[in-house]
C-alpha cells in the first residue's frame, strides 16, 4: 500500500534514475509521481554567461528526461518526463508543490551550507502548506555524524576516519536502490509543463558552452568511463601522480553531479580492496576522503569561510596591486614556471586539472606567492567543471595548511622538482606550453636554465615568447616560513 496518493521527486546533485535513493522511496512511498528538476537563480545568477557546468548539467538533464520517458513508456504511461523549471528553487518547489496537490516532497541531502539553508526554508514553507518533505543519504557512503570517535565527536583527522570507515562499511551500505521495477508510479507530466529541456539559452546562458566540453556526459558517459576505469585499476596506484598519462578515473564531475552513483564505485573498488588490488585500495582511499570532507563540511561549517584551523586566519597574505598581479600571472597560467602554467591552461581550456597537479599549483599560490588561499578556492569554483565545495574547501586548506590533517606548513612543493619528478619527459607541458615544446628535457622544466644555444634552438625568448619566473622558489619560501611563524607552537621548529 502506498503512503502517499501523489508525491514530488526534486532532483539536485543527483542526475540519474538508477541507484537513486529519494527516487527509489518515493516511487515506493507514492502511487503517483513527478519529478522536477529546478535550474535555481539563487545558484545561476552570479555564474558566467559560458560556464560549461551548465552545458554539462543539461546533457544530464537530456539524458535523465529519456530515461525517465522510457520506463513510462515500459508501464504504458505517455508523458511521463522530468519538469524542468526555471526559478528559485526555495519558492518554486513549495509552490509547484501545491499546484499538483501532492503530500510529500523527496530529495536527496546537499549539506552545503546554501543548501541546507534552502532546504530549510522549503521544509518551513511546506509544512506550512501541510507537505511532507524527506530527505535521504545519496551522495556519500557515510554522511554528517554517522561516523564519530569513541568520545562522540566528528573526526578532524583523515588516517583514523579512514580506518573506522572501513571497518564500518558494510555491504548494506554499498547496496543499490531499485527504480526501474517500482516505475509504474511515474505520473504524466501535466500539460502545462511538457516539452524539451530547455537550451542554455532560455535561461540566459551562451549555448555554445557545451563545445569546451572535454569529458563523456550524462549517466551512460559516466557508466562508459567507469568501465573504462576498471580495466586499468590495477595501475592506478602507479599512473595516478603523472598528468601525461591516462591513470585517474574521470569521473569526479559525474560523482559532483550524481550521474553515477557513489554506492556503484565503491562497491566494486571495496571488493577489489578486499582482493588485495593496491590500485582499487589506493582509490578506495580517495572516495574516503571525499565521505571525509563532505562531512567536516557537514559538521565544521565555519571552515568554508575560514581556516578550520582558526589561529590560520591570523597569517598575513600579500596584498594590494603586487598581489594581485601576482594572482593575475597565476591565473593566466604566466608565473613562468611551467607545470604550474601548464595546469592552468589546462583548466582555463577545459575546466579541469589533474589532481597533483591541484595541490602544486595551490602550493605555488599560497606558498610561493604569498596569496590568500581562498583566492585560488575562488577561481577554482569558477573554473572547474567537478567543483564540489567540500572537496575544494578541503584541498585548498590541505595546501595551505590551515584544514584539517593538513600538510605541515613548513612542507613547501618545489614546483621545479614536481616538475621533474611527475612529467619527466615534459610531455604534458608540451602539450599546454607549445612555445617551450624545442627545449630540451633537461631544461623545459626551468627555463631560465636554458643557455643561449638551446634557446636560440627553441626560437625561445625568455620574456617575450615566455615569461621570467614571477618569484625565487628559495627566496619564496623562506618568507613563507617566516609568514607562518604565527602559527608554529614552541618545540615544534621545522628541522
Amino acid at each position: 500500500m502506498n503512503k502517499y496518493d501523489q508525491g514530488l521527486m526534486w532532483f539536485r546533485r543527483d542526475l540519474r534514475v538508477e541507484d537513486n535513493h529519494a527516487l527509489s522511496s518515493a516511487l515506493q512511498a507514492c502511487r503517483r509521481l513527478w519529478c522536477v528538476f529546478v535550474f535555481d537563480t539563487d545558484i545561476l545568477d552570479p555564474l558566467p554567461r559560458a560556464d560549461r557546468r551548465l552545458a554539462f548539467i543539461r546533457a544530464a538533464l537530456v539524458e535523465l528526461d529519456e530515461r525517465l520517458r522510457a520506463l513510462g513508456q515500459e508501464h504504458r504511461t505517455d508523458h511521463v518526463g522530468l519538469i524542468v523549471r526555471h526559478a528559485r528553487a526555495m519558492d518554486e518547489i513549495p509552490t509547484l508543490a501545491q499546484r499538483l496537490s501532492v503530500q510529500a516532497v523527496f530529495a536527496n541531502h546537499d549539506d552545503e551550507p546554501a543548501a541546507r539553508a534552502r532546504d530549510a526554508h522549503v521544509l518551513g514553507a511546506l509544512a506550512h502548506a501541510g507537505i511532507m518533505f524527506h530527505g535521504f543519504k545519496d551522495h556519500v557512503i557515510l554522511e554528517r555524524r554517522e561516523l564519530l570517535t569513541q568520545a562522540g565527536h566528528p573526526y578532524g583527522v583523515f588516517t583514523p576516519y579512514k580506518n573506522a570507515w572501513l571497518k564500518t562499511v558494510e555491504a548494506q551500505h554499498l547496496a543499490p536502490h531499485p527504480t526501474a521495477g517500482h516505475a509504474g508510479a511515474l505520473a504524466p507530466v501535466p500539460t502545462e509543463w511538457r516539452g524539451p529541456i530547455p537550451r542554455l539559452s532560455d535561461i540566459d546562458f551562451e549555448d555554445n558552452a557545451s563545445a569546451s566540453l572535454k569529458t563523456a556526459t550524462g549517466a551512460s558517459g559516466a557508466r562508459q568511463l567507469f568501465e573504462d576505469f576498471v580495466q586499468r585499476i590495477d595501475q592506478y596506484e602507479q599512473t595516478r601522480n603523472f598528468p601525461a598519462v591516462k591513470g585517474p578515473s574521470y569521473l569526479s564531475v559525474h560523482l559532483r553531479f550524481g550521474t553515477i552513483s557513489i554506492r556503484q564505485v565503491a562497491a566494486v573498488a571495496w571488493q577489489m580492496h578486499l582482493q588485495g588490488m593496491q590500485g582499487a585500495s589506493t582509490w578506495l582511499s580517495e572516495l574516503i576522503w571525499r565521505d571525509f570532507y563532505h562531512q567536516i563540511m557537514a559538521n565544521f561549517p565555519h571552515a568554508m569561510e575560514g581556516a578550520f584551523k582558526p589561529e590560520y586566519d591570523r597569517i598575513k597574505f600579500e596584498h594590494g596591486k603586487h598581489a594581485q598581479a601576482l594572482f593575475a600571472a597565476w591565473c593566466t597560467g604566466r608565473t613562468g614556471y611551467p607545470l604550474v602554467d601548464a595546469a592552468m591552461a589546462q583548466i582555463n581550456q577545459s575546466g579541469y586539472m589533474h589532481n597533483r597537479l591541484r595541490m602544486v599549483v595551490a602550493s605555488f599560490l599560497v606558498k610561493d606567492l604569498g596569496l590568500d588561499w581562498r583566492w585560488g578556492e575562488r577561481y577554482f569554483a569558477e573554473q572547474l567543471l567537478d567543483y564540489d565545495l567540500a572537496a575544494n574547501n578541503g584541498g585548498w586548506q590541505w595546501a595551505s595548511s590551515s584544514g584539517c590533517d593538513a600538510q605541515p606548513y613548513f612542507r613547501i612543493f618545489n614546483p621545479v622538482s614536481q616538475s621533474e619528478k611527475f612529467d619527466p619527459q615534459g610531455k604534458f607541458i608540451r602539450r599546454y606550453l607549445p612555445q617551450l615544446a624545442a627545449l630540451p628535457n633537461p631544461v623545459i622544466h626551468a627555463p631560465w636554465r636554458a643557455n643561449e644555444v638551446e634557446l636560440a634552438a627553441a626560437d625561445l625568448v625568455l620574456g617575450q615568447d615566455y615569461p621570467m619566473p614571477v618569484v625565487d622558489h628559495a627566496l619564496a619560501r623562506e618568507r613563507t616560513l617566516l609568514r607562518y611563524a604565527v602559527v608554529k607552537k614552541p618545540g615544534k621548529l621545522p628541522t
